[in-house]
């Protein structure tokens, strides 16, 4: 390693590649702030260009839009309540609520620090313990992804505790509209009601345009208001957001960090699924977990710090075994093969200079976030002193162009009108449209798992259950699951408790008063 450190930094500091890194950092905040057009489809579509570029330059250009894309995703998550990717789902449950409280400045600022944190430690962890993890990501199969999905589907019992009935029965039409399309254990469509469109299933962004996008936009041309929401930006809002975090966040920023980490080394999962934990168990350590969902600059920043560090993590497997751990590290792998390059651990030894230049690259790249970041935030915030009208028109025509550009299907158009009106009506019957997404984007993946565990059960002494306790990591992840159901019930009981001792404390107060009359 030592021996390409000097190389690579030589390689990192030439004008070419710091200018990629700008150009593909500010393209990729761009495309993850546009609803529909995600960082898989930015990094594939430029893909070609880096034929024309040494491997070295094209591979940084492809990791800078990577970063910039998912840290993108939360600007108009926060802004106009609408995911720009599906990481950022779970930025959507406070980010909005401090927007429409006229602090869209914090939450936007508060996004970016806990990004550029998450993307640090994620490329901290592929440079310093990339062998090790990759080993420990080959041990997850069938059975531990199954459990970590189900875990991942059982924080509706935290982001719903009030009303936990609705918020299952939300969980639960998310997991039925993900069984649309083609059964992926026994190969033959379903509900797909007679649509050829609908075969390949309910594409997730589209789905998520509709219910967080459209479903917003039917909501505020209904109210009175003349703009989005209120917008106050204060001088120095960005010295007391960064000094909170620091002060207030250490811990839930590490965390998340850790948990977006080892989430975006598995094969499959990515930063939905890591965020939503993350945001879960920020949720379930506060002290006060009531505040989460009106607007709690922690649950930004559990959110945000988890799905950037999924690169890190993505990348690992990907650099050390050449198994992608998302869409974008495998469209990154396939533009690697295609400059002639083979992923493994001997690409840290037969082209060292290439893969170490490429991970402090990552390093740069989420520093430059910062500055290019907060620039792009003051700019994006103007969206709020436009007209609601204008706005609403240019969320609808970007979202259908969005929907649409992903596969070239009227279905996908369909589909964000459809969910539009579920995500609204929904929302005035108190249903949980967070909840919903969940089972959507979770669906699948839990299907597909358990799909391959009864497969394998046939052929195994015990049949289901001992596959499906068979390792420690599938009892841990079964423990962390229990736990998290039972979270609800346990707060609830000490939320009973401190009223009770506070009650006795009030009586003893008031006996004295009582015994001198």
């Amino acid at each position: 390693m030592t021996e390409f450190i000097v190389p690579s930094l030589l390689n990192l500091i030439d004008p070419l590649n710091i200018f990629l890194m700008v150009v593909g950092l500010t393209g990729g905040i761009v495309i993850g702030a546009l609803p529909g057009l995600s960082a898989t489809m930015g990094v594939a579509l430029m893909v070609p260009a880096t034929f024309a570029m040494n491997p070295t330059s094209g591979l940084v250009m492809l990791g800078a839009i990577y970063v910039g894309a998912i840290y993108g995703g939360s600007n108009s998550a926060v802004l106009i309540c609408t995911p720009g990717t599906p990481s950022s789902v779970a930025t959507t449950f406070d980010g909005w609520p401090l927007t429409q409280h006229g602090e869209a400045d914090k939450a936007l600022y508060t996004s970016l620090l806990s990004s550029a944190f998450g993307g640090i430690v994620g490329v901290f962890f592929l440079l310093f313990l990339a062998g090790a993890l990759a080993r420990f990501a080959l041990q997850f199969g069938g059975p531990e992804n199954f459990w970590l999905c189900l875990f991942g589907l059982s924080t509706i019992a935290v982001m719903s505790p009030g009303n936990m009935g609705k918020g299952i029965v939300s969980g639960a039409i998310g997991l039925l509209i993900s069984t649309i399309g083609i059964d992926p254990n026994a190969g033959v469509p379903r509900f797909t009601f007679g649509s050829y469109g609908l075969v390949q299933g309910v594409s997730v962004i589209p789905c998520m345009i509709g219910l967080f996008s459209f479903s917003q936009v039917l909501y505020l041309i209904g109210t009175d208001k003349t703009f989005v929401a209120d917008y106050n930006p204060r001088k120095g809002t960005f010295g007391r957001t960064a000094s909170y975090l620091a002060r207030r966040c250490k811990k839930i920023l590490l965390r998340s960090s850790l948990i977006g980490t080892w989430v975006g080394m598995l094969p499959g999962a990515g930063g939905e699924i890591a965020s939503i934990i993350a945001y879960n168990e920020s949720k379930r350590w506060a002290k006060d977990p009531s505040i989460y969902g009106k607007g709690c600059i922690e649950g930004v920043a559990a959110s945000e710090s988890a799905n950037n560090a999924v690169i890190g993590g993505s990348l690992i497997p990907m650099l050390t075994l050449g198994i992608p751990g998302s869409a974008v590290a495998a469209v990154i792998l396939g533009a690697l093969m295609a400059h002639g390059i083979q992923p493994g651990f001997k690409i840290f030894s037969a082209t060292g200079d290439l893969a170490y230049t490429f991970i402090f690259s990552q390093f740069a790249v989420n520093l430059l976030m910062i500055p290019i970041g907060f620039v792009l935030c003051r700019c994006m915030a103007k969206l709020l002193t436009l007209r609601l009208t204008f706005v609403a028109i240019g969320i609808v025509v970007l979202s259908y162009i969005g929907a649409y550009a992903i596969s070239n299907s009227i279905i996908d158009i369909w589909v964000v009108m459809v969910f539009g009106f579920v995500g609204f009506f929904g929302g005035k019957l108190g249903m949980d449209t967070g909840a919903m997404a969940l089972g959507v984007i979770l669906g699948p993946m839990i299907e597909e798992n358990l799909g391959k565990c009864l497969d394998l059960a046939h052929s195994v002494p015990g049949g289901l259950p001992a596959i499906m306790l068979n390792s420690t990591i599938s009892k841990v992840l079964v423990l962390a699951l229990a736990l998290s159901l039972a979270t609800p019930y346990l707060l609830h009981l000490k939320k009973l408790r401190m009223q009770e001792n506070e009650a006795k404390c009030r009586c003893q107060d008031e006996r004295p008063e009582n015994a001198n009359v």
